[in-house]
């Protein structure tokens, strides 16, 4: 059964950190818990049965008396994680802002076990010139804004898929087209890949590098209509889908 009261939690990380040598004291200065070793700064840990943003609040305020902060919360019986989210993504989040995290483990016949999952250290953010370049590409390969921030569950109009729309619009204009010539009718480079990977079935290849669109592909055109409605394909009146 999970814990009552964060006050069950109390008990056995003392132990842990006198088991390592330190002095332990609870409720100083609004602190949960603060264990001292000579010559060493304080560590503070705060107690709540889960992890929550509370907790995360907690933590950040006791950073400003001391960089040795560690937020303990229970590990149920099955191991999960609270808020449907893995122990590696609140881990993530605890060096983010700089804190430690301890996980205690209840059993009914042996002793609770107290884990460190991470210990508290400076957070240098790095970030990564390949995702960033990535967002940015992703981004301008959309020719309008066909989403709505925060859908679930809905097919996304993604740079791909209007390149695959593209495709398929331009072989419903002129028929079977070939590669090279798909390649100026879009102005995308990633044609050939679109054509031979063929994700979303839209495609039959009819010759060498020649293509032609298949029923599925015909009726993407229809189920995106509001999309592909004003987009100009070459010999053709821009927004006309064949009937």
């Amino acid at each position: 059964m999970p814990i009552q009261h964060e006050t069950e939690l109390y008990a056995p990380v003392k132990h842990f950190f006198e088991a390592n040598g330190y002095e332990v004291r609870g409720e100083v200065k609004h602190c949960d818990l603060v264990a001292l070793k000579s010559g060493e700064d304080p560590v503070i840990v705060e107690l709540k049965r889960t992890f929550n943003l509370p907790l995360l609040i907690q933590g950040l305020d006791r950073l400003r008396t001391s960089e040795r902060v560690y937020l303990a919360v229970e590990m149920n019986p099955s191991g999960r994680a609270p808020h449907g989210l893995a122990w590696n993504d609140i881990i993530r989040l605890c060096r983010r802002i700089g804190v430690g995290l301890l996980t205690v483990r209840f059993y009914k016949t042996k002793k609770p076990a107290v884990h460190i999952q991470c210990d508290p250290e400076p957070y240098t953010p790095k970030r990564m010139a390949r995702r960033t370049a990535s967002l940015v590409a992703e981004f301008r390969q959309r020719s309008a804004d066909y989403n709505v921030g925060g859908s679930t569950r809905q097919k996304l109009v993604t740079g791909y898929r209007e390149t695959a729309l593209r495709c398929a619009l331009a072989m419903e204009t002129h028929g079977p087209l070939t590669t090279a010539r798909l390649r100026e009718l879009t102005g995308s480079p990633k044609i050939t890949s679109i054509l031979q990977k063929n994700y979303y079935g839209w495609y039959q290849r009819v010759n060498r590098g020649t293509y032609d669109l298949t029923p599925t592909g015909k009726e993407a055109l229809r189920m995106y209509e509001t999309v592909v409605t004003g987009w100009t394909v070459p010999g053709e009146a821009a927004g006309t889908l064949k009937q």
